[in-house]
C-alpha cells in the first residue's frame, strides 16, 4: 500500500498493490488494520455508498455537521471522476482550501477524505460508477451542501460542455454563508 498526502495533508491517496496476470487482476480494495497501521487513524466504516453518474454530472459539495461528521474513503470501479475535499475545519491553517485528484477505474487510487471536509466529484468519462464507505451513517438533519461554484473556494474545475447539477446541489451555500 502506498499512501501520499495532497496539499491538505490530512487528505490521503491511497494506492493497493495490484496482481495483475492474463486472467485480469486482484487487489484488497481495503484491509481496515493495514489501511489504520499505515495512515496512523482507527477508522471503522459503517455504511458503503455507490453512485452512477453520467459525463459532466456534478455532486456536491456535500458533508454532515457533528456529531454525525463522517470521514470517507472514495474509489471508482467504472469512469473517471474529478474528486475535490474542502477542508471545513475552523482552525485548521488550511480552512476554505481545497485539495483535488483525478480517480478512476484505470488508476485504481482511493482518496481519504477526514472529518471535517465537504465532497464533490465531477464526472469526467461517459459515466463512472463510485464507491465510498463512510465512518458515520447518513444523517438528513445534518446534511449540509456548499456551492460548488463559490468564487470564494477557487477550484479549477475540469471544463466540460455541459455540468449536470441538482437543484439540491444548485442551493448550496457559500462558504462564508455556511460559516456565519
Amino acid at each position: 500500500m502506498k499512501i501520499t498526502s495532497l496539499t491538505i495533508p490530512e487528505v490521503l491517496i491511497i494506492e493497493q498493490s495490484i496482481f495483475e496476470d492474463n486472467r485480469g487482476f486482484f487487489y484488497e480494495s481495503f484491509r481496515e488494520d493495514l489501511f489504520n497501521l499505515q495512515t496512523s487513524l482507527d477508522v471503522k466504516f459503517v455504511q458503503d455508498n455507490h453512485s452512477k453518474s453520467f459525463q459532466g454530472v456534478l455532486r456536491g459539495l456535500h458533508y454532515q455537521i457533528p456529531p454525525h461528521s463522517q470521514g470517507k474513503l472514495v474509489r471508482v470501479i467504472q469512469g473517471e471522476i474529478f474528486d475535490v475535499a474542502i477542508d471545513l475545519r475552523n482552525n485548521s491553517p488550511t480552512f476554505g482550501k481545497y485539495t483535488s485528484e483525478i480517480l478512476s477505474a484505470e488508476n485504481k487510487k482511493q482518496m481519504w477524505i477526514p472529518k471535517g471536509f465537504a465532497h464533490g466529484h465531477l464526472t469526467l468519462s461517459s459515466s463512472s460508477e463510485v464507491l465510498y464507505k463512510v465512518t458515520d451513517f447518513y444523517h438528513p438533519a445534518s446534511e449540509r451542501c456548499i456551492l460548488w461554484s463559490d468564487t470564494s473556494l477557487d477550484i479549477k474545475w475540469p471544463e466540460l460542455p455541459n455540468k449536470t447539477i441538482s437543484h439540491k446541489d444548485r442551493l448550496g451555500k457559500s462558504l462564508k454563508e455556511a460559516f456565519l
